[in-house]
Order: C-alpha cells, then structure tokens, then sequence
C-alpha cells in the first residue's frame, strides 16, 4: 500500500540549492534511510514531508488520513509542565483518544440515550483503530525503556538528551502511519539502541529516517536513498549492499569519464582548426564536443580529512588514577577506582545513561575534582577533549575566524605548515563556507568544526564523548581513518558500535553504584558474551521452573509441616530481634566483663538456633514451591 509520493521536490536558501526534483515513495512496511553528506539538506527534508517546513517547488502526496509522526534532532516542549502532564496533554493523540472514550462511556453509563450510544460506538471504532487498548501497558513499558521514571518531574529540568527520549518515547506511543525519524539513536545508550532496533523491525512499521549508525542502517532499513550531486540512488537492501551498489557506481562513473576524456583530446583538435558552425553537420559536432567536454570535466572532487596533525612527544608517564571516589549525594560514580594507562591505549567506555561516564571524564581532564584520591598527570601529556556541549563561540563569528582565533596554521606530521584556510578545506568546509557564520552551518558542519578546534591543538591524548553525532557517513569514515592511524591515547564513548568496534579493543563498563568492568575485547565480542549469559541464565530459570512443578505433587506439605513451618517463621523473627539486642548490649563501653560473658555465650547460642531453625524453614520451603 503506498503512502507517501514525493515529486519533483526542491529546496534552496537564497543562491544555495540543497535540493532539486528530487522523486520518491514509501509503501507500507518500508524502512528507508536518507543518506547524504552534511549540508546537503537531509533534515530540510525530514521537516518537508513533517508539514514543518515548505518547498520550493515540487509535491508532497499522503495517502488519505495517513497519519505522520516527526522526530526532530532538538526536542521543543512547554518547559512548564511535567512529564506526566506532557504525555497526557494534547501533544499525545492517543492519549487524548483515550480521554474522550473513558467519557463517552461515562457519560452513556449515566444518561443512556442513542446520542450518547453512537458515540461510544464510534469511539469504540477509533480505539480498536488506533490499538489504543493497550495505551498504558505500552507506554509504562517505552518510557522505562528510555529510562524515564520521575513522570512528576518538570520538562524544563530535563538534559538536552533527556528530552530527546521523551521526544522519541512520545513519537513512539502515537501509533501513526509513517515515523519520520532524525538521528534516533542520538543520546540513546546502547541497550536502548537495539530495543529501538527490534522495535522498528515489526512489519507494519514504516520508516524513513536519517542515521549514521552503520549497525542500525543494516539491521533495521531495507532500502536505502542516496542523495549525491543533487541525484537521487535508490538501492533495494541494506547497509552492506548500499556500499556494493556504490562503489560499482563509481567504478562505472570513471571508466565513463576516461573515455569522455580521450575522446574530447581527439575532438578538440578540430575545435581548434576554429570550424565555422555554417553547415548543419559542423554545428551538431560543435553541440556534441560541448556535452563531451562536460562529461569529462565532471570529475567529482571529493574531499578528503587530512587530518594527520603533528603529536607533541609523550614522557614516560601518562596518567595513573589512585584509589579514587565520586558521589553526588547517593549516586556513586567511582567508588575507589586504579587504572594506569600506557603509551597508545585505546580504551571504549561503556554504560547506561547516567551512571558517571562524562563525570569520568571531565575528572581524568581536571573539570571536576574526584571526592578523594590521588591523579597523577604526566609533564607531557596535553589533552583533546571532545564534548557532547558542542561548540561554545559567538555565533556570529565566521568560520574561519573560529580556527585562527586558535591559531594561523598548524604543524603536520611531515613538517609541513598548513594555514587555517588549508586545513578547513582538507576538513570539506569550500572556501565559500569559512566565510560563513557559525549560526548557518547544520549540526553535522558545526561538530565537524569542533573537531577540528580540539585537533587542531596537536593533543596527544585524545578524549572524544559522543564524536558521531550527527557526522554523516563520509566524515565518520575518514576519522576512523585518521584515529586508527593516531599514536597517541585515545578514550572513546559513543553509541556507534560500529565506530567503538573499529577503534577499540579494551572497555570500560560502567555498571553503576561505582561498579566498573574491565574487559580487553571488541563492543562485539562483549556483547555477544552477554547475550550467551543471559541465555544460560533463562535456560537455568526455565529448568528450575520445571523441576519444581514436577517435584511440587511429591512434597506437598502436611497439615503439620504447614503448621510447623508458619511457627518458624515467627521464631525466627523474634530470635532476629534478640540477636539484634544482644549485639548492641556487647557493643556498649560501659557494660561489665562478667555481664558481656554471659552475654556473648547467649549470642552464640541464638546464633545456632537461628541456623538449625533456617535451614528446617528453607526444607519445608522448597517443598511447598
């Protein structure tokens, strides 16, 4: 069933054309994904077909009542109201579905007429439409899998990233007919990451999104758009046969161009005989050099990351963290964690939201103090230090100021000086775009700038939080390029799985409660042993379960082993509380030696008790399970 037509499309700012007659469709059950380089307008499109923004030319076609929800990278919401308030208020159609029918039938319960009979009926319709019977289980269980549980707090308190969850939870929960979604897997940790996964993979879910998770394009999309040179590519499969398709694209495109090529040599030397254009025949092979000469000068240019920035010289000490603490009230961080790093680590960090990784972070960089311990810096190390707060300068300023603001030019690996200019070209930013300010480049431009600013400073210990973030594919292919390729210590924590894989080989895993697991192996390697734990661990349930129906018929208890076992209970209770007693009376500085004698053998007595008595109760339990 086809839902969405999209015709002719395009979109441009002023003299700058993100887009034009651009043509496709979506039928029931698609899962696309738009890819495209930063800049070239994917978002711009995302907000078209979200009714958010206009085109310029061009139709957007939905199927009747076909209902769209849009997740936008930055969620908006009244900062007033709390969460719960949020997911029952008017933004949440089902939700206000469910509101309606709950009144209907109330309101038929009392007066009992046709009217009110009728519209329960159509209420009725809409609920079994809509799957709304199951609104609350279903929202209870999307909302603790994006980890929101304070529904009473306000929204204006929420993260940036936080927000983004809600924002997704919400979309989620609306049911609708098509899900546009922009980079969903932003600020999603990774368990959160691949129940979104399963979730989208259901078939009568259809799906356009834009994403550069590679792991997520390739388990979840079963047809990917292309947007290059202002063409459209369609391939039908998923992530690794889009990377198939495009590179025989691009073979085929320069064996095309080698030949437009020779034959344009052979055809300028009559060009330049300076034909006159006076019989029909000259004219046409005029005409014809002309579309030669396009198609051999049509040589795309891509742009590369050079990147392979001079490191300053590492000493023999790196950095070692001794015995350190981190708490903010009863959220512990690190409870006592050691790590001496070594010369060329590279280290993955893991965890949920909110268990301390940027914490982690900006201590090991002297942004926050630890609670105690001791961190011991080394003399040479000089720190780049990615952050998920992106770039702090004057919007207003341009792009080129922003770099020479650090410095004219940087020193390369070989020796050589590039200028700032130099190198924001090797970064893909046109000698037109560093004139432009800060407040005009898209999401993925402004990170790539930020990058830039951090590397630019020749660190040779590296810290990136979240680097992919909206980076589209080519960026992210040329950093793992230049990381891989990087000397010095590298710290990683990002959702990419596909990039964590790539780039490290030991991880930290924050378990939260200052719990951190070591493990030197791949995000693949560790994941796949976690999921043969948990398969051995419900296997082991499952076999527990059905051991005990089988023996439950043999041991049921008697009428006196009944009576035997509630007793027990109670006995046990009670010598609990006097073995608490006893304890505290033997603790007390002031009782007499003879009294703490007779005191201390009585403990050791209701301790035995207590153990004879546990494991009788734990018999009679096991036979009444």
């Amino acid at each position: 069933m086809n839902l969405l037509a999209v015709e002719n499309l395009g979109k441009n700012f002023g003299e700058r054309v993100l887009f034009e007659g651009l043509s496709f469709g979506l039928s029931k059950g698609d899962k696309v994904a738009l890819i495209a380089n930063n800049g070239t307008g994917k978002s711009s499109m995302l907000k078209i077909l979200a009714g958010q923004d206009a085109a310029d030319e061009g139709e957007v076609i939905f199927r009747n009542e076909c209902r769209v929800s849009y997740l936008s990278q930055d969620a908006i919401f009244d900062d007033s109201l709390t969460i719960n308030e949020l997911i029952n208020s008017a933004h949440n159609k089902i939700s206000v579905l469910v509101k309606e029918y709950e009144k209907a039938v109330d309101n038929h319960s009392k007066v009992g007429n046709p009217q009110t009979e009728k519209l329960v009926e159509e209420l009725t319709a809409k609920m079994e439409r809509e799957n709304a019977w199951d609104y609350q289980r279903k929202s209870e269980q999307i909302l603790s899998k994006f980890n929101i549980n304070n529904l009473q707090q306000k929204v204006g308190k929420l993260s940036g990233g936080q927000k983004k969850r809600l924002s997704l939870a919400l979309l989620l929960l609306e049911n609708a007919d098509i899900l546009l979604l922009d980079e969903p897997t932003n600020h999603l940790d990774i368990s959160m990451i691949e129940w979104l996964e399963k979730y989208l993979q259901q078939q009568n879910i259809t799906v356009l999104m834009v994403t550069h998770d590679r792991y997520f394009l390739e388990r979840v999309c079963n047809h990917i758009i292309e947007l290059e040179g202002g063409n459209l590519y369609h391939h039908k499969g998923n992530y690794a046969y889009f990377l198939e398709k495009r590179a025989e694209r691009e073979s085929n495109f320069d064996v095309e161009i080698s030949k437009a090529q020779k034959l344009m040599k052979k055809e300028l030397e009559w060009m330049r005989r300076s034909p006159k254009a006076r019989t029909t025949k000259s004219k046409a092979r005029i005409d014809n050099f002309n579309k030669i000469k396009k198609k051999a000068t049509s040589k795309r240019i891509t742009q590369e990351l050079n990147i392979d920035v001079k490191m300053d010289r590492m000493g023999g000490k790196i950095l070692e963290l001794k015995n350190i603490k981190k708490s903010y009230d009863d959220l512990v961080i690190l409870e006592g964690f050691d790590y001496t790093f070594k010369k060329g680590e590279r280290i993955g960090i893991l965890g949920k939201n909110g268990v301390g990784k940027s914490t982690f972070l900006n201590i090991i960089t002297g942004k926050e103090k630890p609670d105690s311990g001791k961190i011991n810096i080394g003399e040479t190390i000089n720190y780049g230090y990615f952050t998920q707060g992106g770039l702090a300068v004057d919007e207003s300023r341009r792009v080129i100021q922003v770099l020479k603001d650090i410095a004219e030019f940087i020193v390369m690996s070989d020796k050589r000086k590039v200028s700032a200019s130099q190198l924001l070209e090797h970064f893909m930013f046109t000698p037109e775009m560093q004139f432009t300010e800060v407040k005009r480049l898209s999401g993925g431009e402004r990170r790539r700038l930020h990058l830039l600013t951090v590397l630019m400073k020749n660190p040779n210990f590296l810290i990136l939080d979240e680097p992919t973030n909206d980076l589209d594919l080519l960026t992210l292919t040329k950093l793992e390029e230049f990381l891989l390729q990087y000397k010095g210590c590298l710290i990683l924590v990002s959702h990419d799985r596909f990039f964590m894989d790539k780039l490290t080989e030991h991880l930290f895993v924050f378990k939260g409660e200052g719990e951190i697991e070591d493990h030197y192996c791949t995000y693949s390697e560790y994941r796949a042993k976690q999921i043969q734990e948990e398969k051995e661990f419900k296997k082991i349930q499952h076999l527990e379960k059905e051991n005990s129906k089988v023996k439950a018929p043999k041991n049921k208890l008697s009428f006196n082993d009944k009576f035997e076992y509630d007793n027990l209970e109670k006995e046990l209770a009670e010598l609990e509380k006097e073995k608490k007693k006893l304890e505290e009376t033997i603790q007390n500085p002031n009782i007499a030696m003879e009294e703490m004698m007779n005191q201390s053998e009585r403990l050791g007595e209701v301790i035995n008790i207590i153990d004879k008595k546990e494991m009788r109760w734990l018999e009679l339990d096991e036979k009444q399970q």
